[in-house]
C-alpha cells in the first residue's frame, strides 16, 4: 500500500512523503491516526499545497528555534545536591529540574526537548543538547555541585548565643 504521510513518522519518512507500507500497518495504524493518506491521484496534489505550506512554515519554526538557541546558548545552570563522599548524588537531576531552572531564567522549554539519555547522578559539569528543532540544537552548560555536609558545619567555629534568662 502506498500513502503519504503526513506528519513525520519515526523510522518511515518525512511529512511529504510518498512510501510503500505494509497494508495492516497502513489501514490500521497510519490512517486511523490521521498520520498518512492514500496515495491517489487527488490526494497528491493536496500533499503537493500541504508540502507548500509546510515548507513555508517549517522556514518560520526553524527561525524561531535559532533565536531560542542564542537566548539559550549563554545560560549556564548550577545544581546543589546532597551528595556522598565519592560525588555520588542522592537522588538525581533531570531533564524536567532543567526545564524548571531554565524556566526561572526567563525561557520557557519543554522538558522532552531535553536530551538526556539518563538522569545526571555526579557531581560535575555537564553539556546538555536541547533539540528545538528538526535542525536547530542548542547546548547549555549545566553544573552540579555538593551541597556542604554537617561535618564542614561542625568543623567552623560555632557562635555561642547568649543565654537566656
Amino acid at each position: 500500500m502506498e500513502v503519504i504521510l503526513k506528519e513525520d513518522v519515526a523510522n518511515l519518512g518525512h511529512r511529504g512523503d510518498v512510501v510503500k507500507v505494509a497494508d495492516g500497518y497502513g489501514r490500521n495504524f497510519l490512517l486511523p491516526r490521521k498520520l498518512a493518506l492514500q496515495a491517489t491521484l487527488a490526494n497528491k496534489v493536496v500533499i503537493e499545497q500541504m508540502k507548500a505550506a509546510a515548507a513555508r512554515r517549517f522556514a518560520t519554526e526553524k527561525a524561531q528555534a535559532e533565536e531560542l538557541a542564542t537566548k539559550l546558548t549563554p545560560i549556564v545552570l548550577s545544581f546543589t545536591r546532597k551528595s556522598g563522599e565519592a560525588g555520588q548524588l542522592f537522588g538525581s537531576v533531570t531533564s524536567a529540574d532543567i526545564a524548571a531552572e531554565i524556566e526561572t531564567k526567563g525561557v520557557e522549554i519543554d522538558r522532552r526537548k531535553i536530551q538526556l539519555a539518563d538522569p545526571i547522578k555526579t557531581v560535575g559539569e555537564y553539556d546538555v543538547a536541547i533539540k528545538l528543532h528538526r535542525e536547530v540544537v542548542a547546548h547549555i552548560k549545566v553544573t552540579v555541585l555538593a551541597e556542604a555536609t554537617e561535618e564542614v558545619a561542625a568543623e567552623a567555629p560555632a557562635v555561642e548565643a547568649p543565654a537566656a534568662e
